[in-house]
């Protein structure tokens, strides 16, 4: 997210260690709203609606150089706790709903930094998939209402009552599809009381917060109506508004996702440019309590890079929508928001291009 308004009482090395952000937070359409390059219009659904409805968050999967310092960060900053660590993969609770994985992988499998990054902490930290809990569940039926949609479904089974299926979505990211029985009813059954196999010091001081909300999953799609209209029929997530670049997207009462990409609709679609699909290039998540200068004053005392996103560029303490992001120790942008469950559409309001439109 790019739009953002950094506070003039910021000293000059926080702004010069505030990180870059590769993907404003209103669409390219905010501004241009109702252009042939924004064209609205519906396409053709992908396939029929499953008719399922997504029940819970059961991981985020990410790959990552080093997954004990993320998880350790995430423990001092976010709250997050750890339920297992066996030296190449931490799993982590996020709060009560949610879970996340951390897989080991070599640094040398991540892109060299960018031109222009050389002050910036390199990106080793990856969203590499997905995985959701649905209803309702019989692995034939699910199979085959997969299979009928050219799917491919693969399953994952762990031979204890979990039953799911791989999926690729049209970009060919990863979405796993369950029945309920693996970490959302591990996070039911027991609280996560697991410890670093390597004693990972605390990077810093907690702050006390709680992560309470998914505010958003940014997912570049190479054509987003086609993704969005894949998660809507096959998941039963509800869209917002279609800006002409992006949707975001309701999963259920999980949290939201803003599918953002090339528009097929465009006249120039597909000539140069082209949005690379299937990428999760930040994680928003809701925090309590929320401050805003608090909350600024905590990532600066902790060392941490930050800078403002509002969305719309509105000035923070009177905007519609509060968020800072900072960087994770393997380079991942994380944003934090004030936003939960209640306030959930805040940010779609604060960018879309119709409101004050009679």
């Amino acid at each position: 997210m790019r739009a953002r308004l950094i506070v003039v009482t910021v000293s000059a090395a926080v702004l010069l260690s505030a990180p870059w952000h590769d993907s404003p937070a209103q669409g390219r359409c905010i501004r241009a709203y109702g252009t042939p390059a924004c064209n609205t219009d519906p396409i053709p659904p992908v396939f029929a609606k499953t008719g399922w409805r997504t029940t819970a968050l059961d991981h985020i999967a990410f790959r990552v150089a080093d997954p004990q310092k993320e998880a350790a960060f995430y423990t001092a900053l976010m709250g997050w706790k750890v339920r297992s660590d066996d030296g190449t993969r931490v799993v982590m609770d996020i709060g009560d709903w949610g879970t996340a994985v951390f897989r080991r992988v070599s640094a040398d499998s991540f892109p060299p930094a960018r031109a222009g990054r050389a002050n910036a902490t390199p990106v080793r930290a990856v969203v590499e998939g997905l995985a959701f809990d649905i209803e309702p569940w019989n692995a034939k039926t699910v199979e085959s209402e997969l299979r009928k949609r050219n799917l491919n479904p693969v399953a994952d089974n762990d031979g204890k009552g979990y039953e799911s299926f791989h999926v690729k979505d049209p970009d060919g990211f990863d979405i796993q599809i369950g029945n309920g029985k693996r970490y959302a009813a591990t996070r039911r059954a027991r609280p996560a009381n697991g410890k670093l196999s390597n004693a990972t010091p605390a990077p810093f001081e907690s702050t006390g917060w709680e992560t309470v909300w998914l505010d958003h999953l940014s997912f570049g799609a190479s054509n987003y109506k086609a993704s969005v209209s894949f998660y809507v029929n096959l998941l039963g997530w509800g869209p917002t508004y279609d800006e002409g670049s992006q949707n975001e997207l309701m999963i259920a009462d999980i949290g939201d996702i803003i599918v953002r990409g090339g528009n097929p609709l465009d006249p120039n679609f597909g000539q140069g440019n082209a949005r690379a699909g299937g990428r999760i290039d930040h994680i928003s998540f809701g925090i309590s309590p929320w401050d805003t200068d608090k909350v600024k004053e905590a990532l600066e005392a902790r060392g941490l890079p930050w800078s403002i996103d509002t969305s719309d560029g509105a000035e923070i303490h009177v905007a519609q929508y509060k968020s800072y992001h900072t960087t994770t120790p393997n380079g991942y942008n994380l944003q934090i928001s004030y936003n939960t469950h209640d306030t959930r559409l805040n940010l779609a309001i604060a960018v879309n291009p119709r409101r004050g439109v009679k």
